[in-house]
């Protein structure tokens, strides 16, 4: 999977996610997050329109992510997921927690 880290205002950071989210490439979203958090970003919007496939490790790696945006006083938000990654995030009933948004930009606009 590719990343990409962009800024998107004085505390949003944008990570967005290219190819397969598994258990390979679950820990590099890790640390794109944690590391855009310790850069004064803890608003994180995970753009996932380039993931055409996520399976529990993905998963796993998302509600970890929330927990540490959370922890340091912002949020996670999903944008843009595939057919796929929106089956699997309502299959696993994580779209209540992570609800998705249509896409990055606006995401934070609640």
């Amino acid at each position: 999977m590719d990343l990409a880290v962009e800024g998107a205002g004085a505390d949003v950071a944008v990570v967005r996610c290219t190819g397969r989210l598994n258990m390979v490439s679950a820990p590099a979203l890790r640390e794109a997050v944690t590391g855009a958090i310790a850069d004064g970003r803890p608003r994180v919007v995970v753009d996932l329109a380039g993931v055409d496939f996520m399976d529990s490790s993905g998963l796993g790696a998302l509600v970890g992510c929330l927990k540490s945006a959370r922890s340091a006083g912002g949020d996670l938000r999903i944008a843009s997921p595939s057919a796929q990654v929106l089956m699997v995030l309502k299959l696993s009933n994580i779209d209540r927690i992570l609800r998705p948004h249509d896409d990055a930009a606006t995401a934070f606009d609640e």
